[in-house]
């Protein structure tokens, strides 16, 4: 199998021929139930909006792989976490402007869950820096087991209601195009992931510690050599995950009822889309977690929505069984010692 895609072309053609199928199928299926072009705009654009989040958690994964080469199963607790202590935060009886105390609570969950991300890393992680990788790994997963456990016991097992950023409420804007409606919220998501990508793109191009991680990421040992200290840039990057997951759980509340255990889901799912992406490449990863929307909103509105976790499963087994160096990415490891 690997020498018939060997070439590039062969690998194109492989992928142009694997879309056309999935079309197809998708077109047969939506034309069962009567769909038009209204009917998979509508399915697209929930997507994306579901994807958006993906992407943000994606994100975490990649810049804690790239520096520690450890995949982070705790990013998913970050998620819940933010969610969660902004939901607590707006609910405080505070004597101001109720557009004042979301924003606060926003910034509340995400400061938080930041110092959140960087104890695990100095109380979990570090102490273990000398263990396997797969050692590690496991403890990231013990973590989000605490922290579903802890928010369990603070939160209980009742859903909860952040308002929509745009009504202060419960109720949320929705414009019409046609047959197309868009929430108001989706607005917000797109435009936090838009504004995420472009403050990353500054942090590790225009700053000197951005540029110190991106150099951890490339060799760590260098690095170390040049005076940077990978300690140091490891609390860095489970910091940002956690402020990445953070900023994804909590523009997504209004849209959703966060709970105490959300972020399983959306953290298997962000990890998803960061293998789609090759797990090391930012832009990857986004366009994987894009991509992951899509997808599994169609599949799901084509076939029952019961389904829809299933397909993003399927796309993980599929990609490693195939595709294990992702999508778009080139599959090197994180960090070259």
């Amino acid at each position: 199998m690997q020498r018939i895609f060997r070439t590039r072309s062969a690998r194109i053609a492989a992928t142009v021929a694997a879309m056309v199928i999935l079309v197809a199928i998708i077109l047969y299926l939506g034309s069962r139930k009567g769909f038009g072009p209204a009917q998979y705009v509508q399915l697209i654009l929930d997507g994306l909006r579901g994807g958006s989040i993906y992407a943000l958690i994606a994100l975490g994964f990649v810049v804690v792989f790239n520096v520690t080469g450890i995949i982070n199963f705790a990013q998913g607790g970050f998620v819940m976490s933010g969610a969660m202590l902004a939901v607590s935060f707006n609910q405080l009886e505070l004597p101001i402007h109720p557009a004042l105390q979301l924003a606060l609570a926003v910034v509340f969950g995400v400061v938080v869950t930041t110092i959140v991300g960087a104890l695990v890393e100095r109380l979990a992680i570090y102490p273990a820096r000398h263990a396997s990788v797969l050692t590690l790994i496991i403890i990231t997963v013990g973590v989000f087991i605490f922290l579903q456990g802890v928010a369990l016991l603070i939160w209980g097992a009742d859903p909860y209601f952040l308002p929509s950023f745009c009504t202060l409420a419960l109720g949320d804007h929705i414009f019409r195009f046609g047959g197309v409606m868009i929430k108001c919220q989706s607005l917000w998501i797109w435009g936090t992931l838009a504004v995420v990508l472009i403050g990353l793109a500054f942090f590790f191009e225009r700053t000197m510690l951005g540029k110190a991680l991106r150099a951890c990421s490339i060799n760590r040992r260098a690095a170390e050599l040049m005076g940077i200290n990978p300690s140091r840039m490891s609390l860095m990057a489970f910091a940002m995950a956690a402020a990445l997951g953070a900023i994804g759980g909590i523009v997504l509340s209004p849209a959703t009822r966060p709970m105490y255990d959300m972020g399983l889901k959306l953290g298997l799912k962000g990890f998803i889309a960061a293998i789609m992406g090759g797990l090391v490449s930012s832009p990857g990863a986004v366009v994987g977690g894009l991509l992951l929307g899509v997808l599994e909103n169609l599949g799901a509105g084509v076939t029952k929505a019961g389904f829809k976790d299933i397909f993003a499963f399927l796309i993980l087994i599929l990609i490693l069984l195939f595709r294990p160096q992702g999508i778009i990415g080139g599959g090197e490891r994180g960090v070259e010692e």
